[in-house]
């Protein structure tokens, strides 16, 4: 039987190129960062009128409370408004008789600039009716 030294493969010498490349391009890092800024500075505020929601300090996402159990509100939002956010239970464990992500949802700003502002007013729409 025979055992390497290592763990993990070896890097073609062209892969090892394209990878140096691909790290070495910040243009498209600042870019990303502009966008997602600029979404959060636009519809933060809009959504927090309707659902509590801080502005993160680092991330791609906003995370908001809900007037109603998460995971109903996550089913209810894509029935109504056909909007998918993910119940913030299933992104923690319970502790203590507690958990951290309950009465929350994750809300990903991973889409385009108009989608995320639509689905942003479809959310406040629907929590108001609630």
């Amino acid at each position: 039987m025979l055992y390497r030294t290592y763990h993990g493969s070896a890097m073609s010498h062209a892969v090892a190129k394209a990878s140096v490349a691909a790290w070495n391009d910040e243009e498209h890092v600042r870019a990303n960062r502009a966008l997602y800024a600029r979404k959060f500075d636009t519809l933060q505020p809009r959504l927090a009128k309707a659902l509590p929601c801080a502005m993160p300090e680092a991330a791609f996402y906003l995370w908001a409370e809900t007037p109603i159990d998460d995971t109903a509100f996550a089913k209810q939002l894509l029935a109504e408004e056909n909007v998918t956010v993910l119940p913030g239970r299933y992104l923690a464990r319970d502790a203590h008789g507690q958990n951290p992500g309950r009465n929350r949802v994750r809300i990903a700003l991973v889409s385009s600039e108009s989608e995320c502002a639509e689905a942003v007013e479809r959310m406040a729409s629907f929590a108001k009716r609630l």
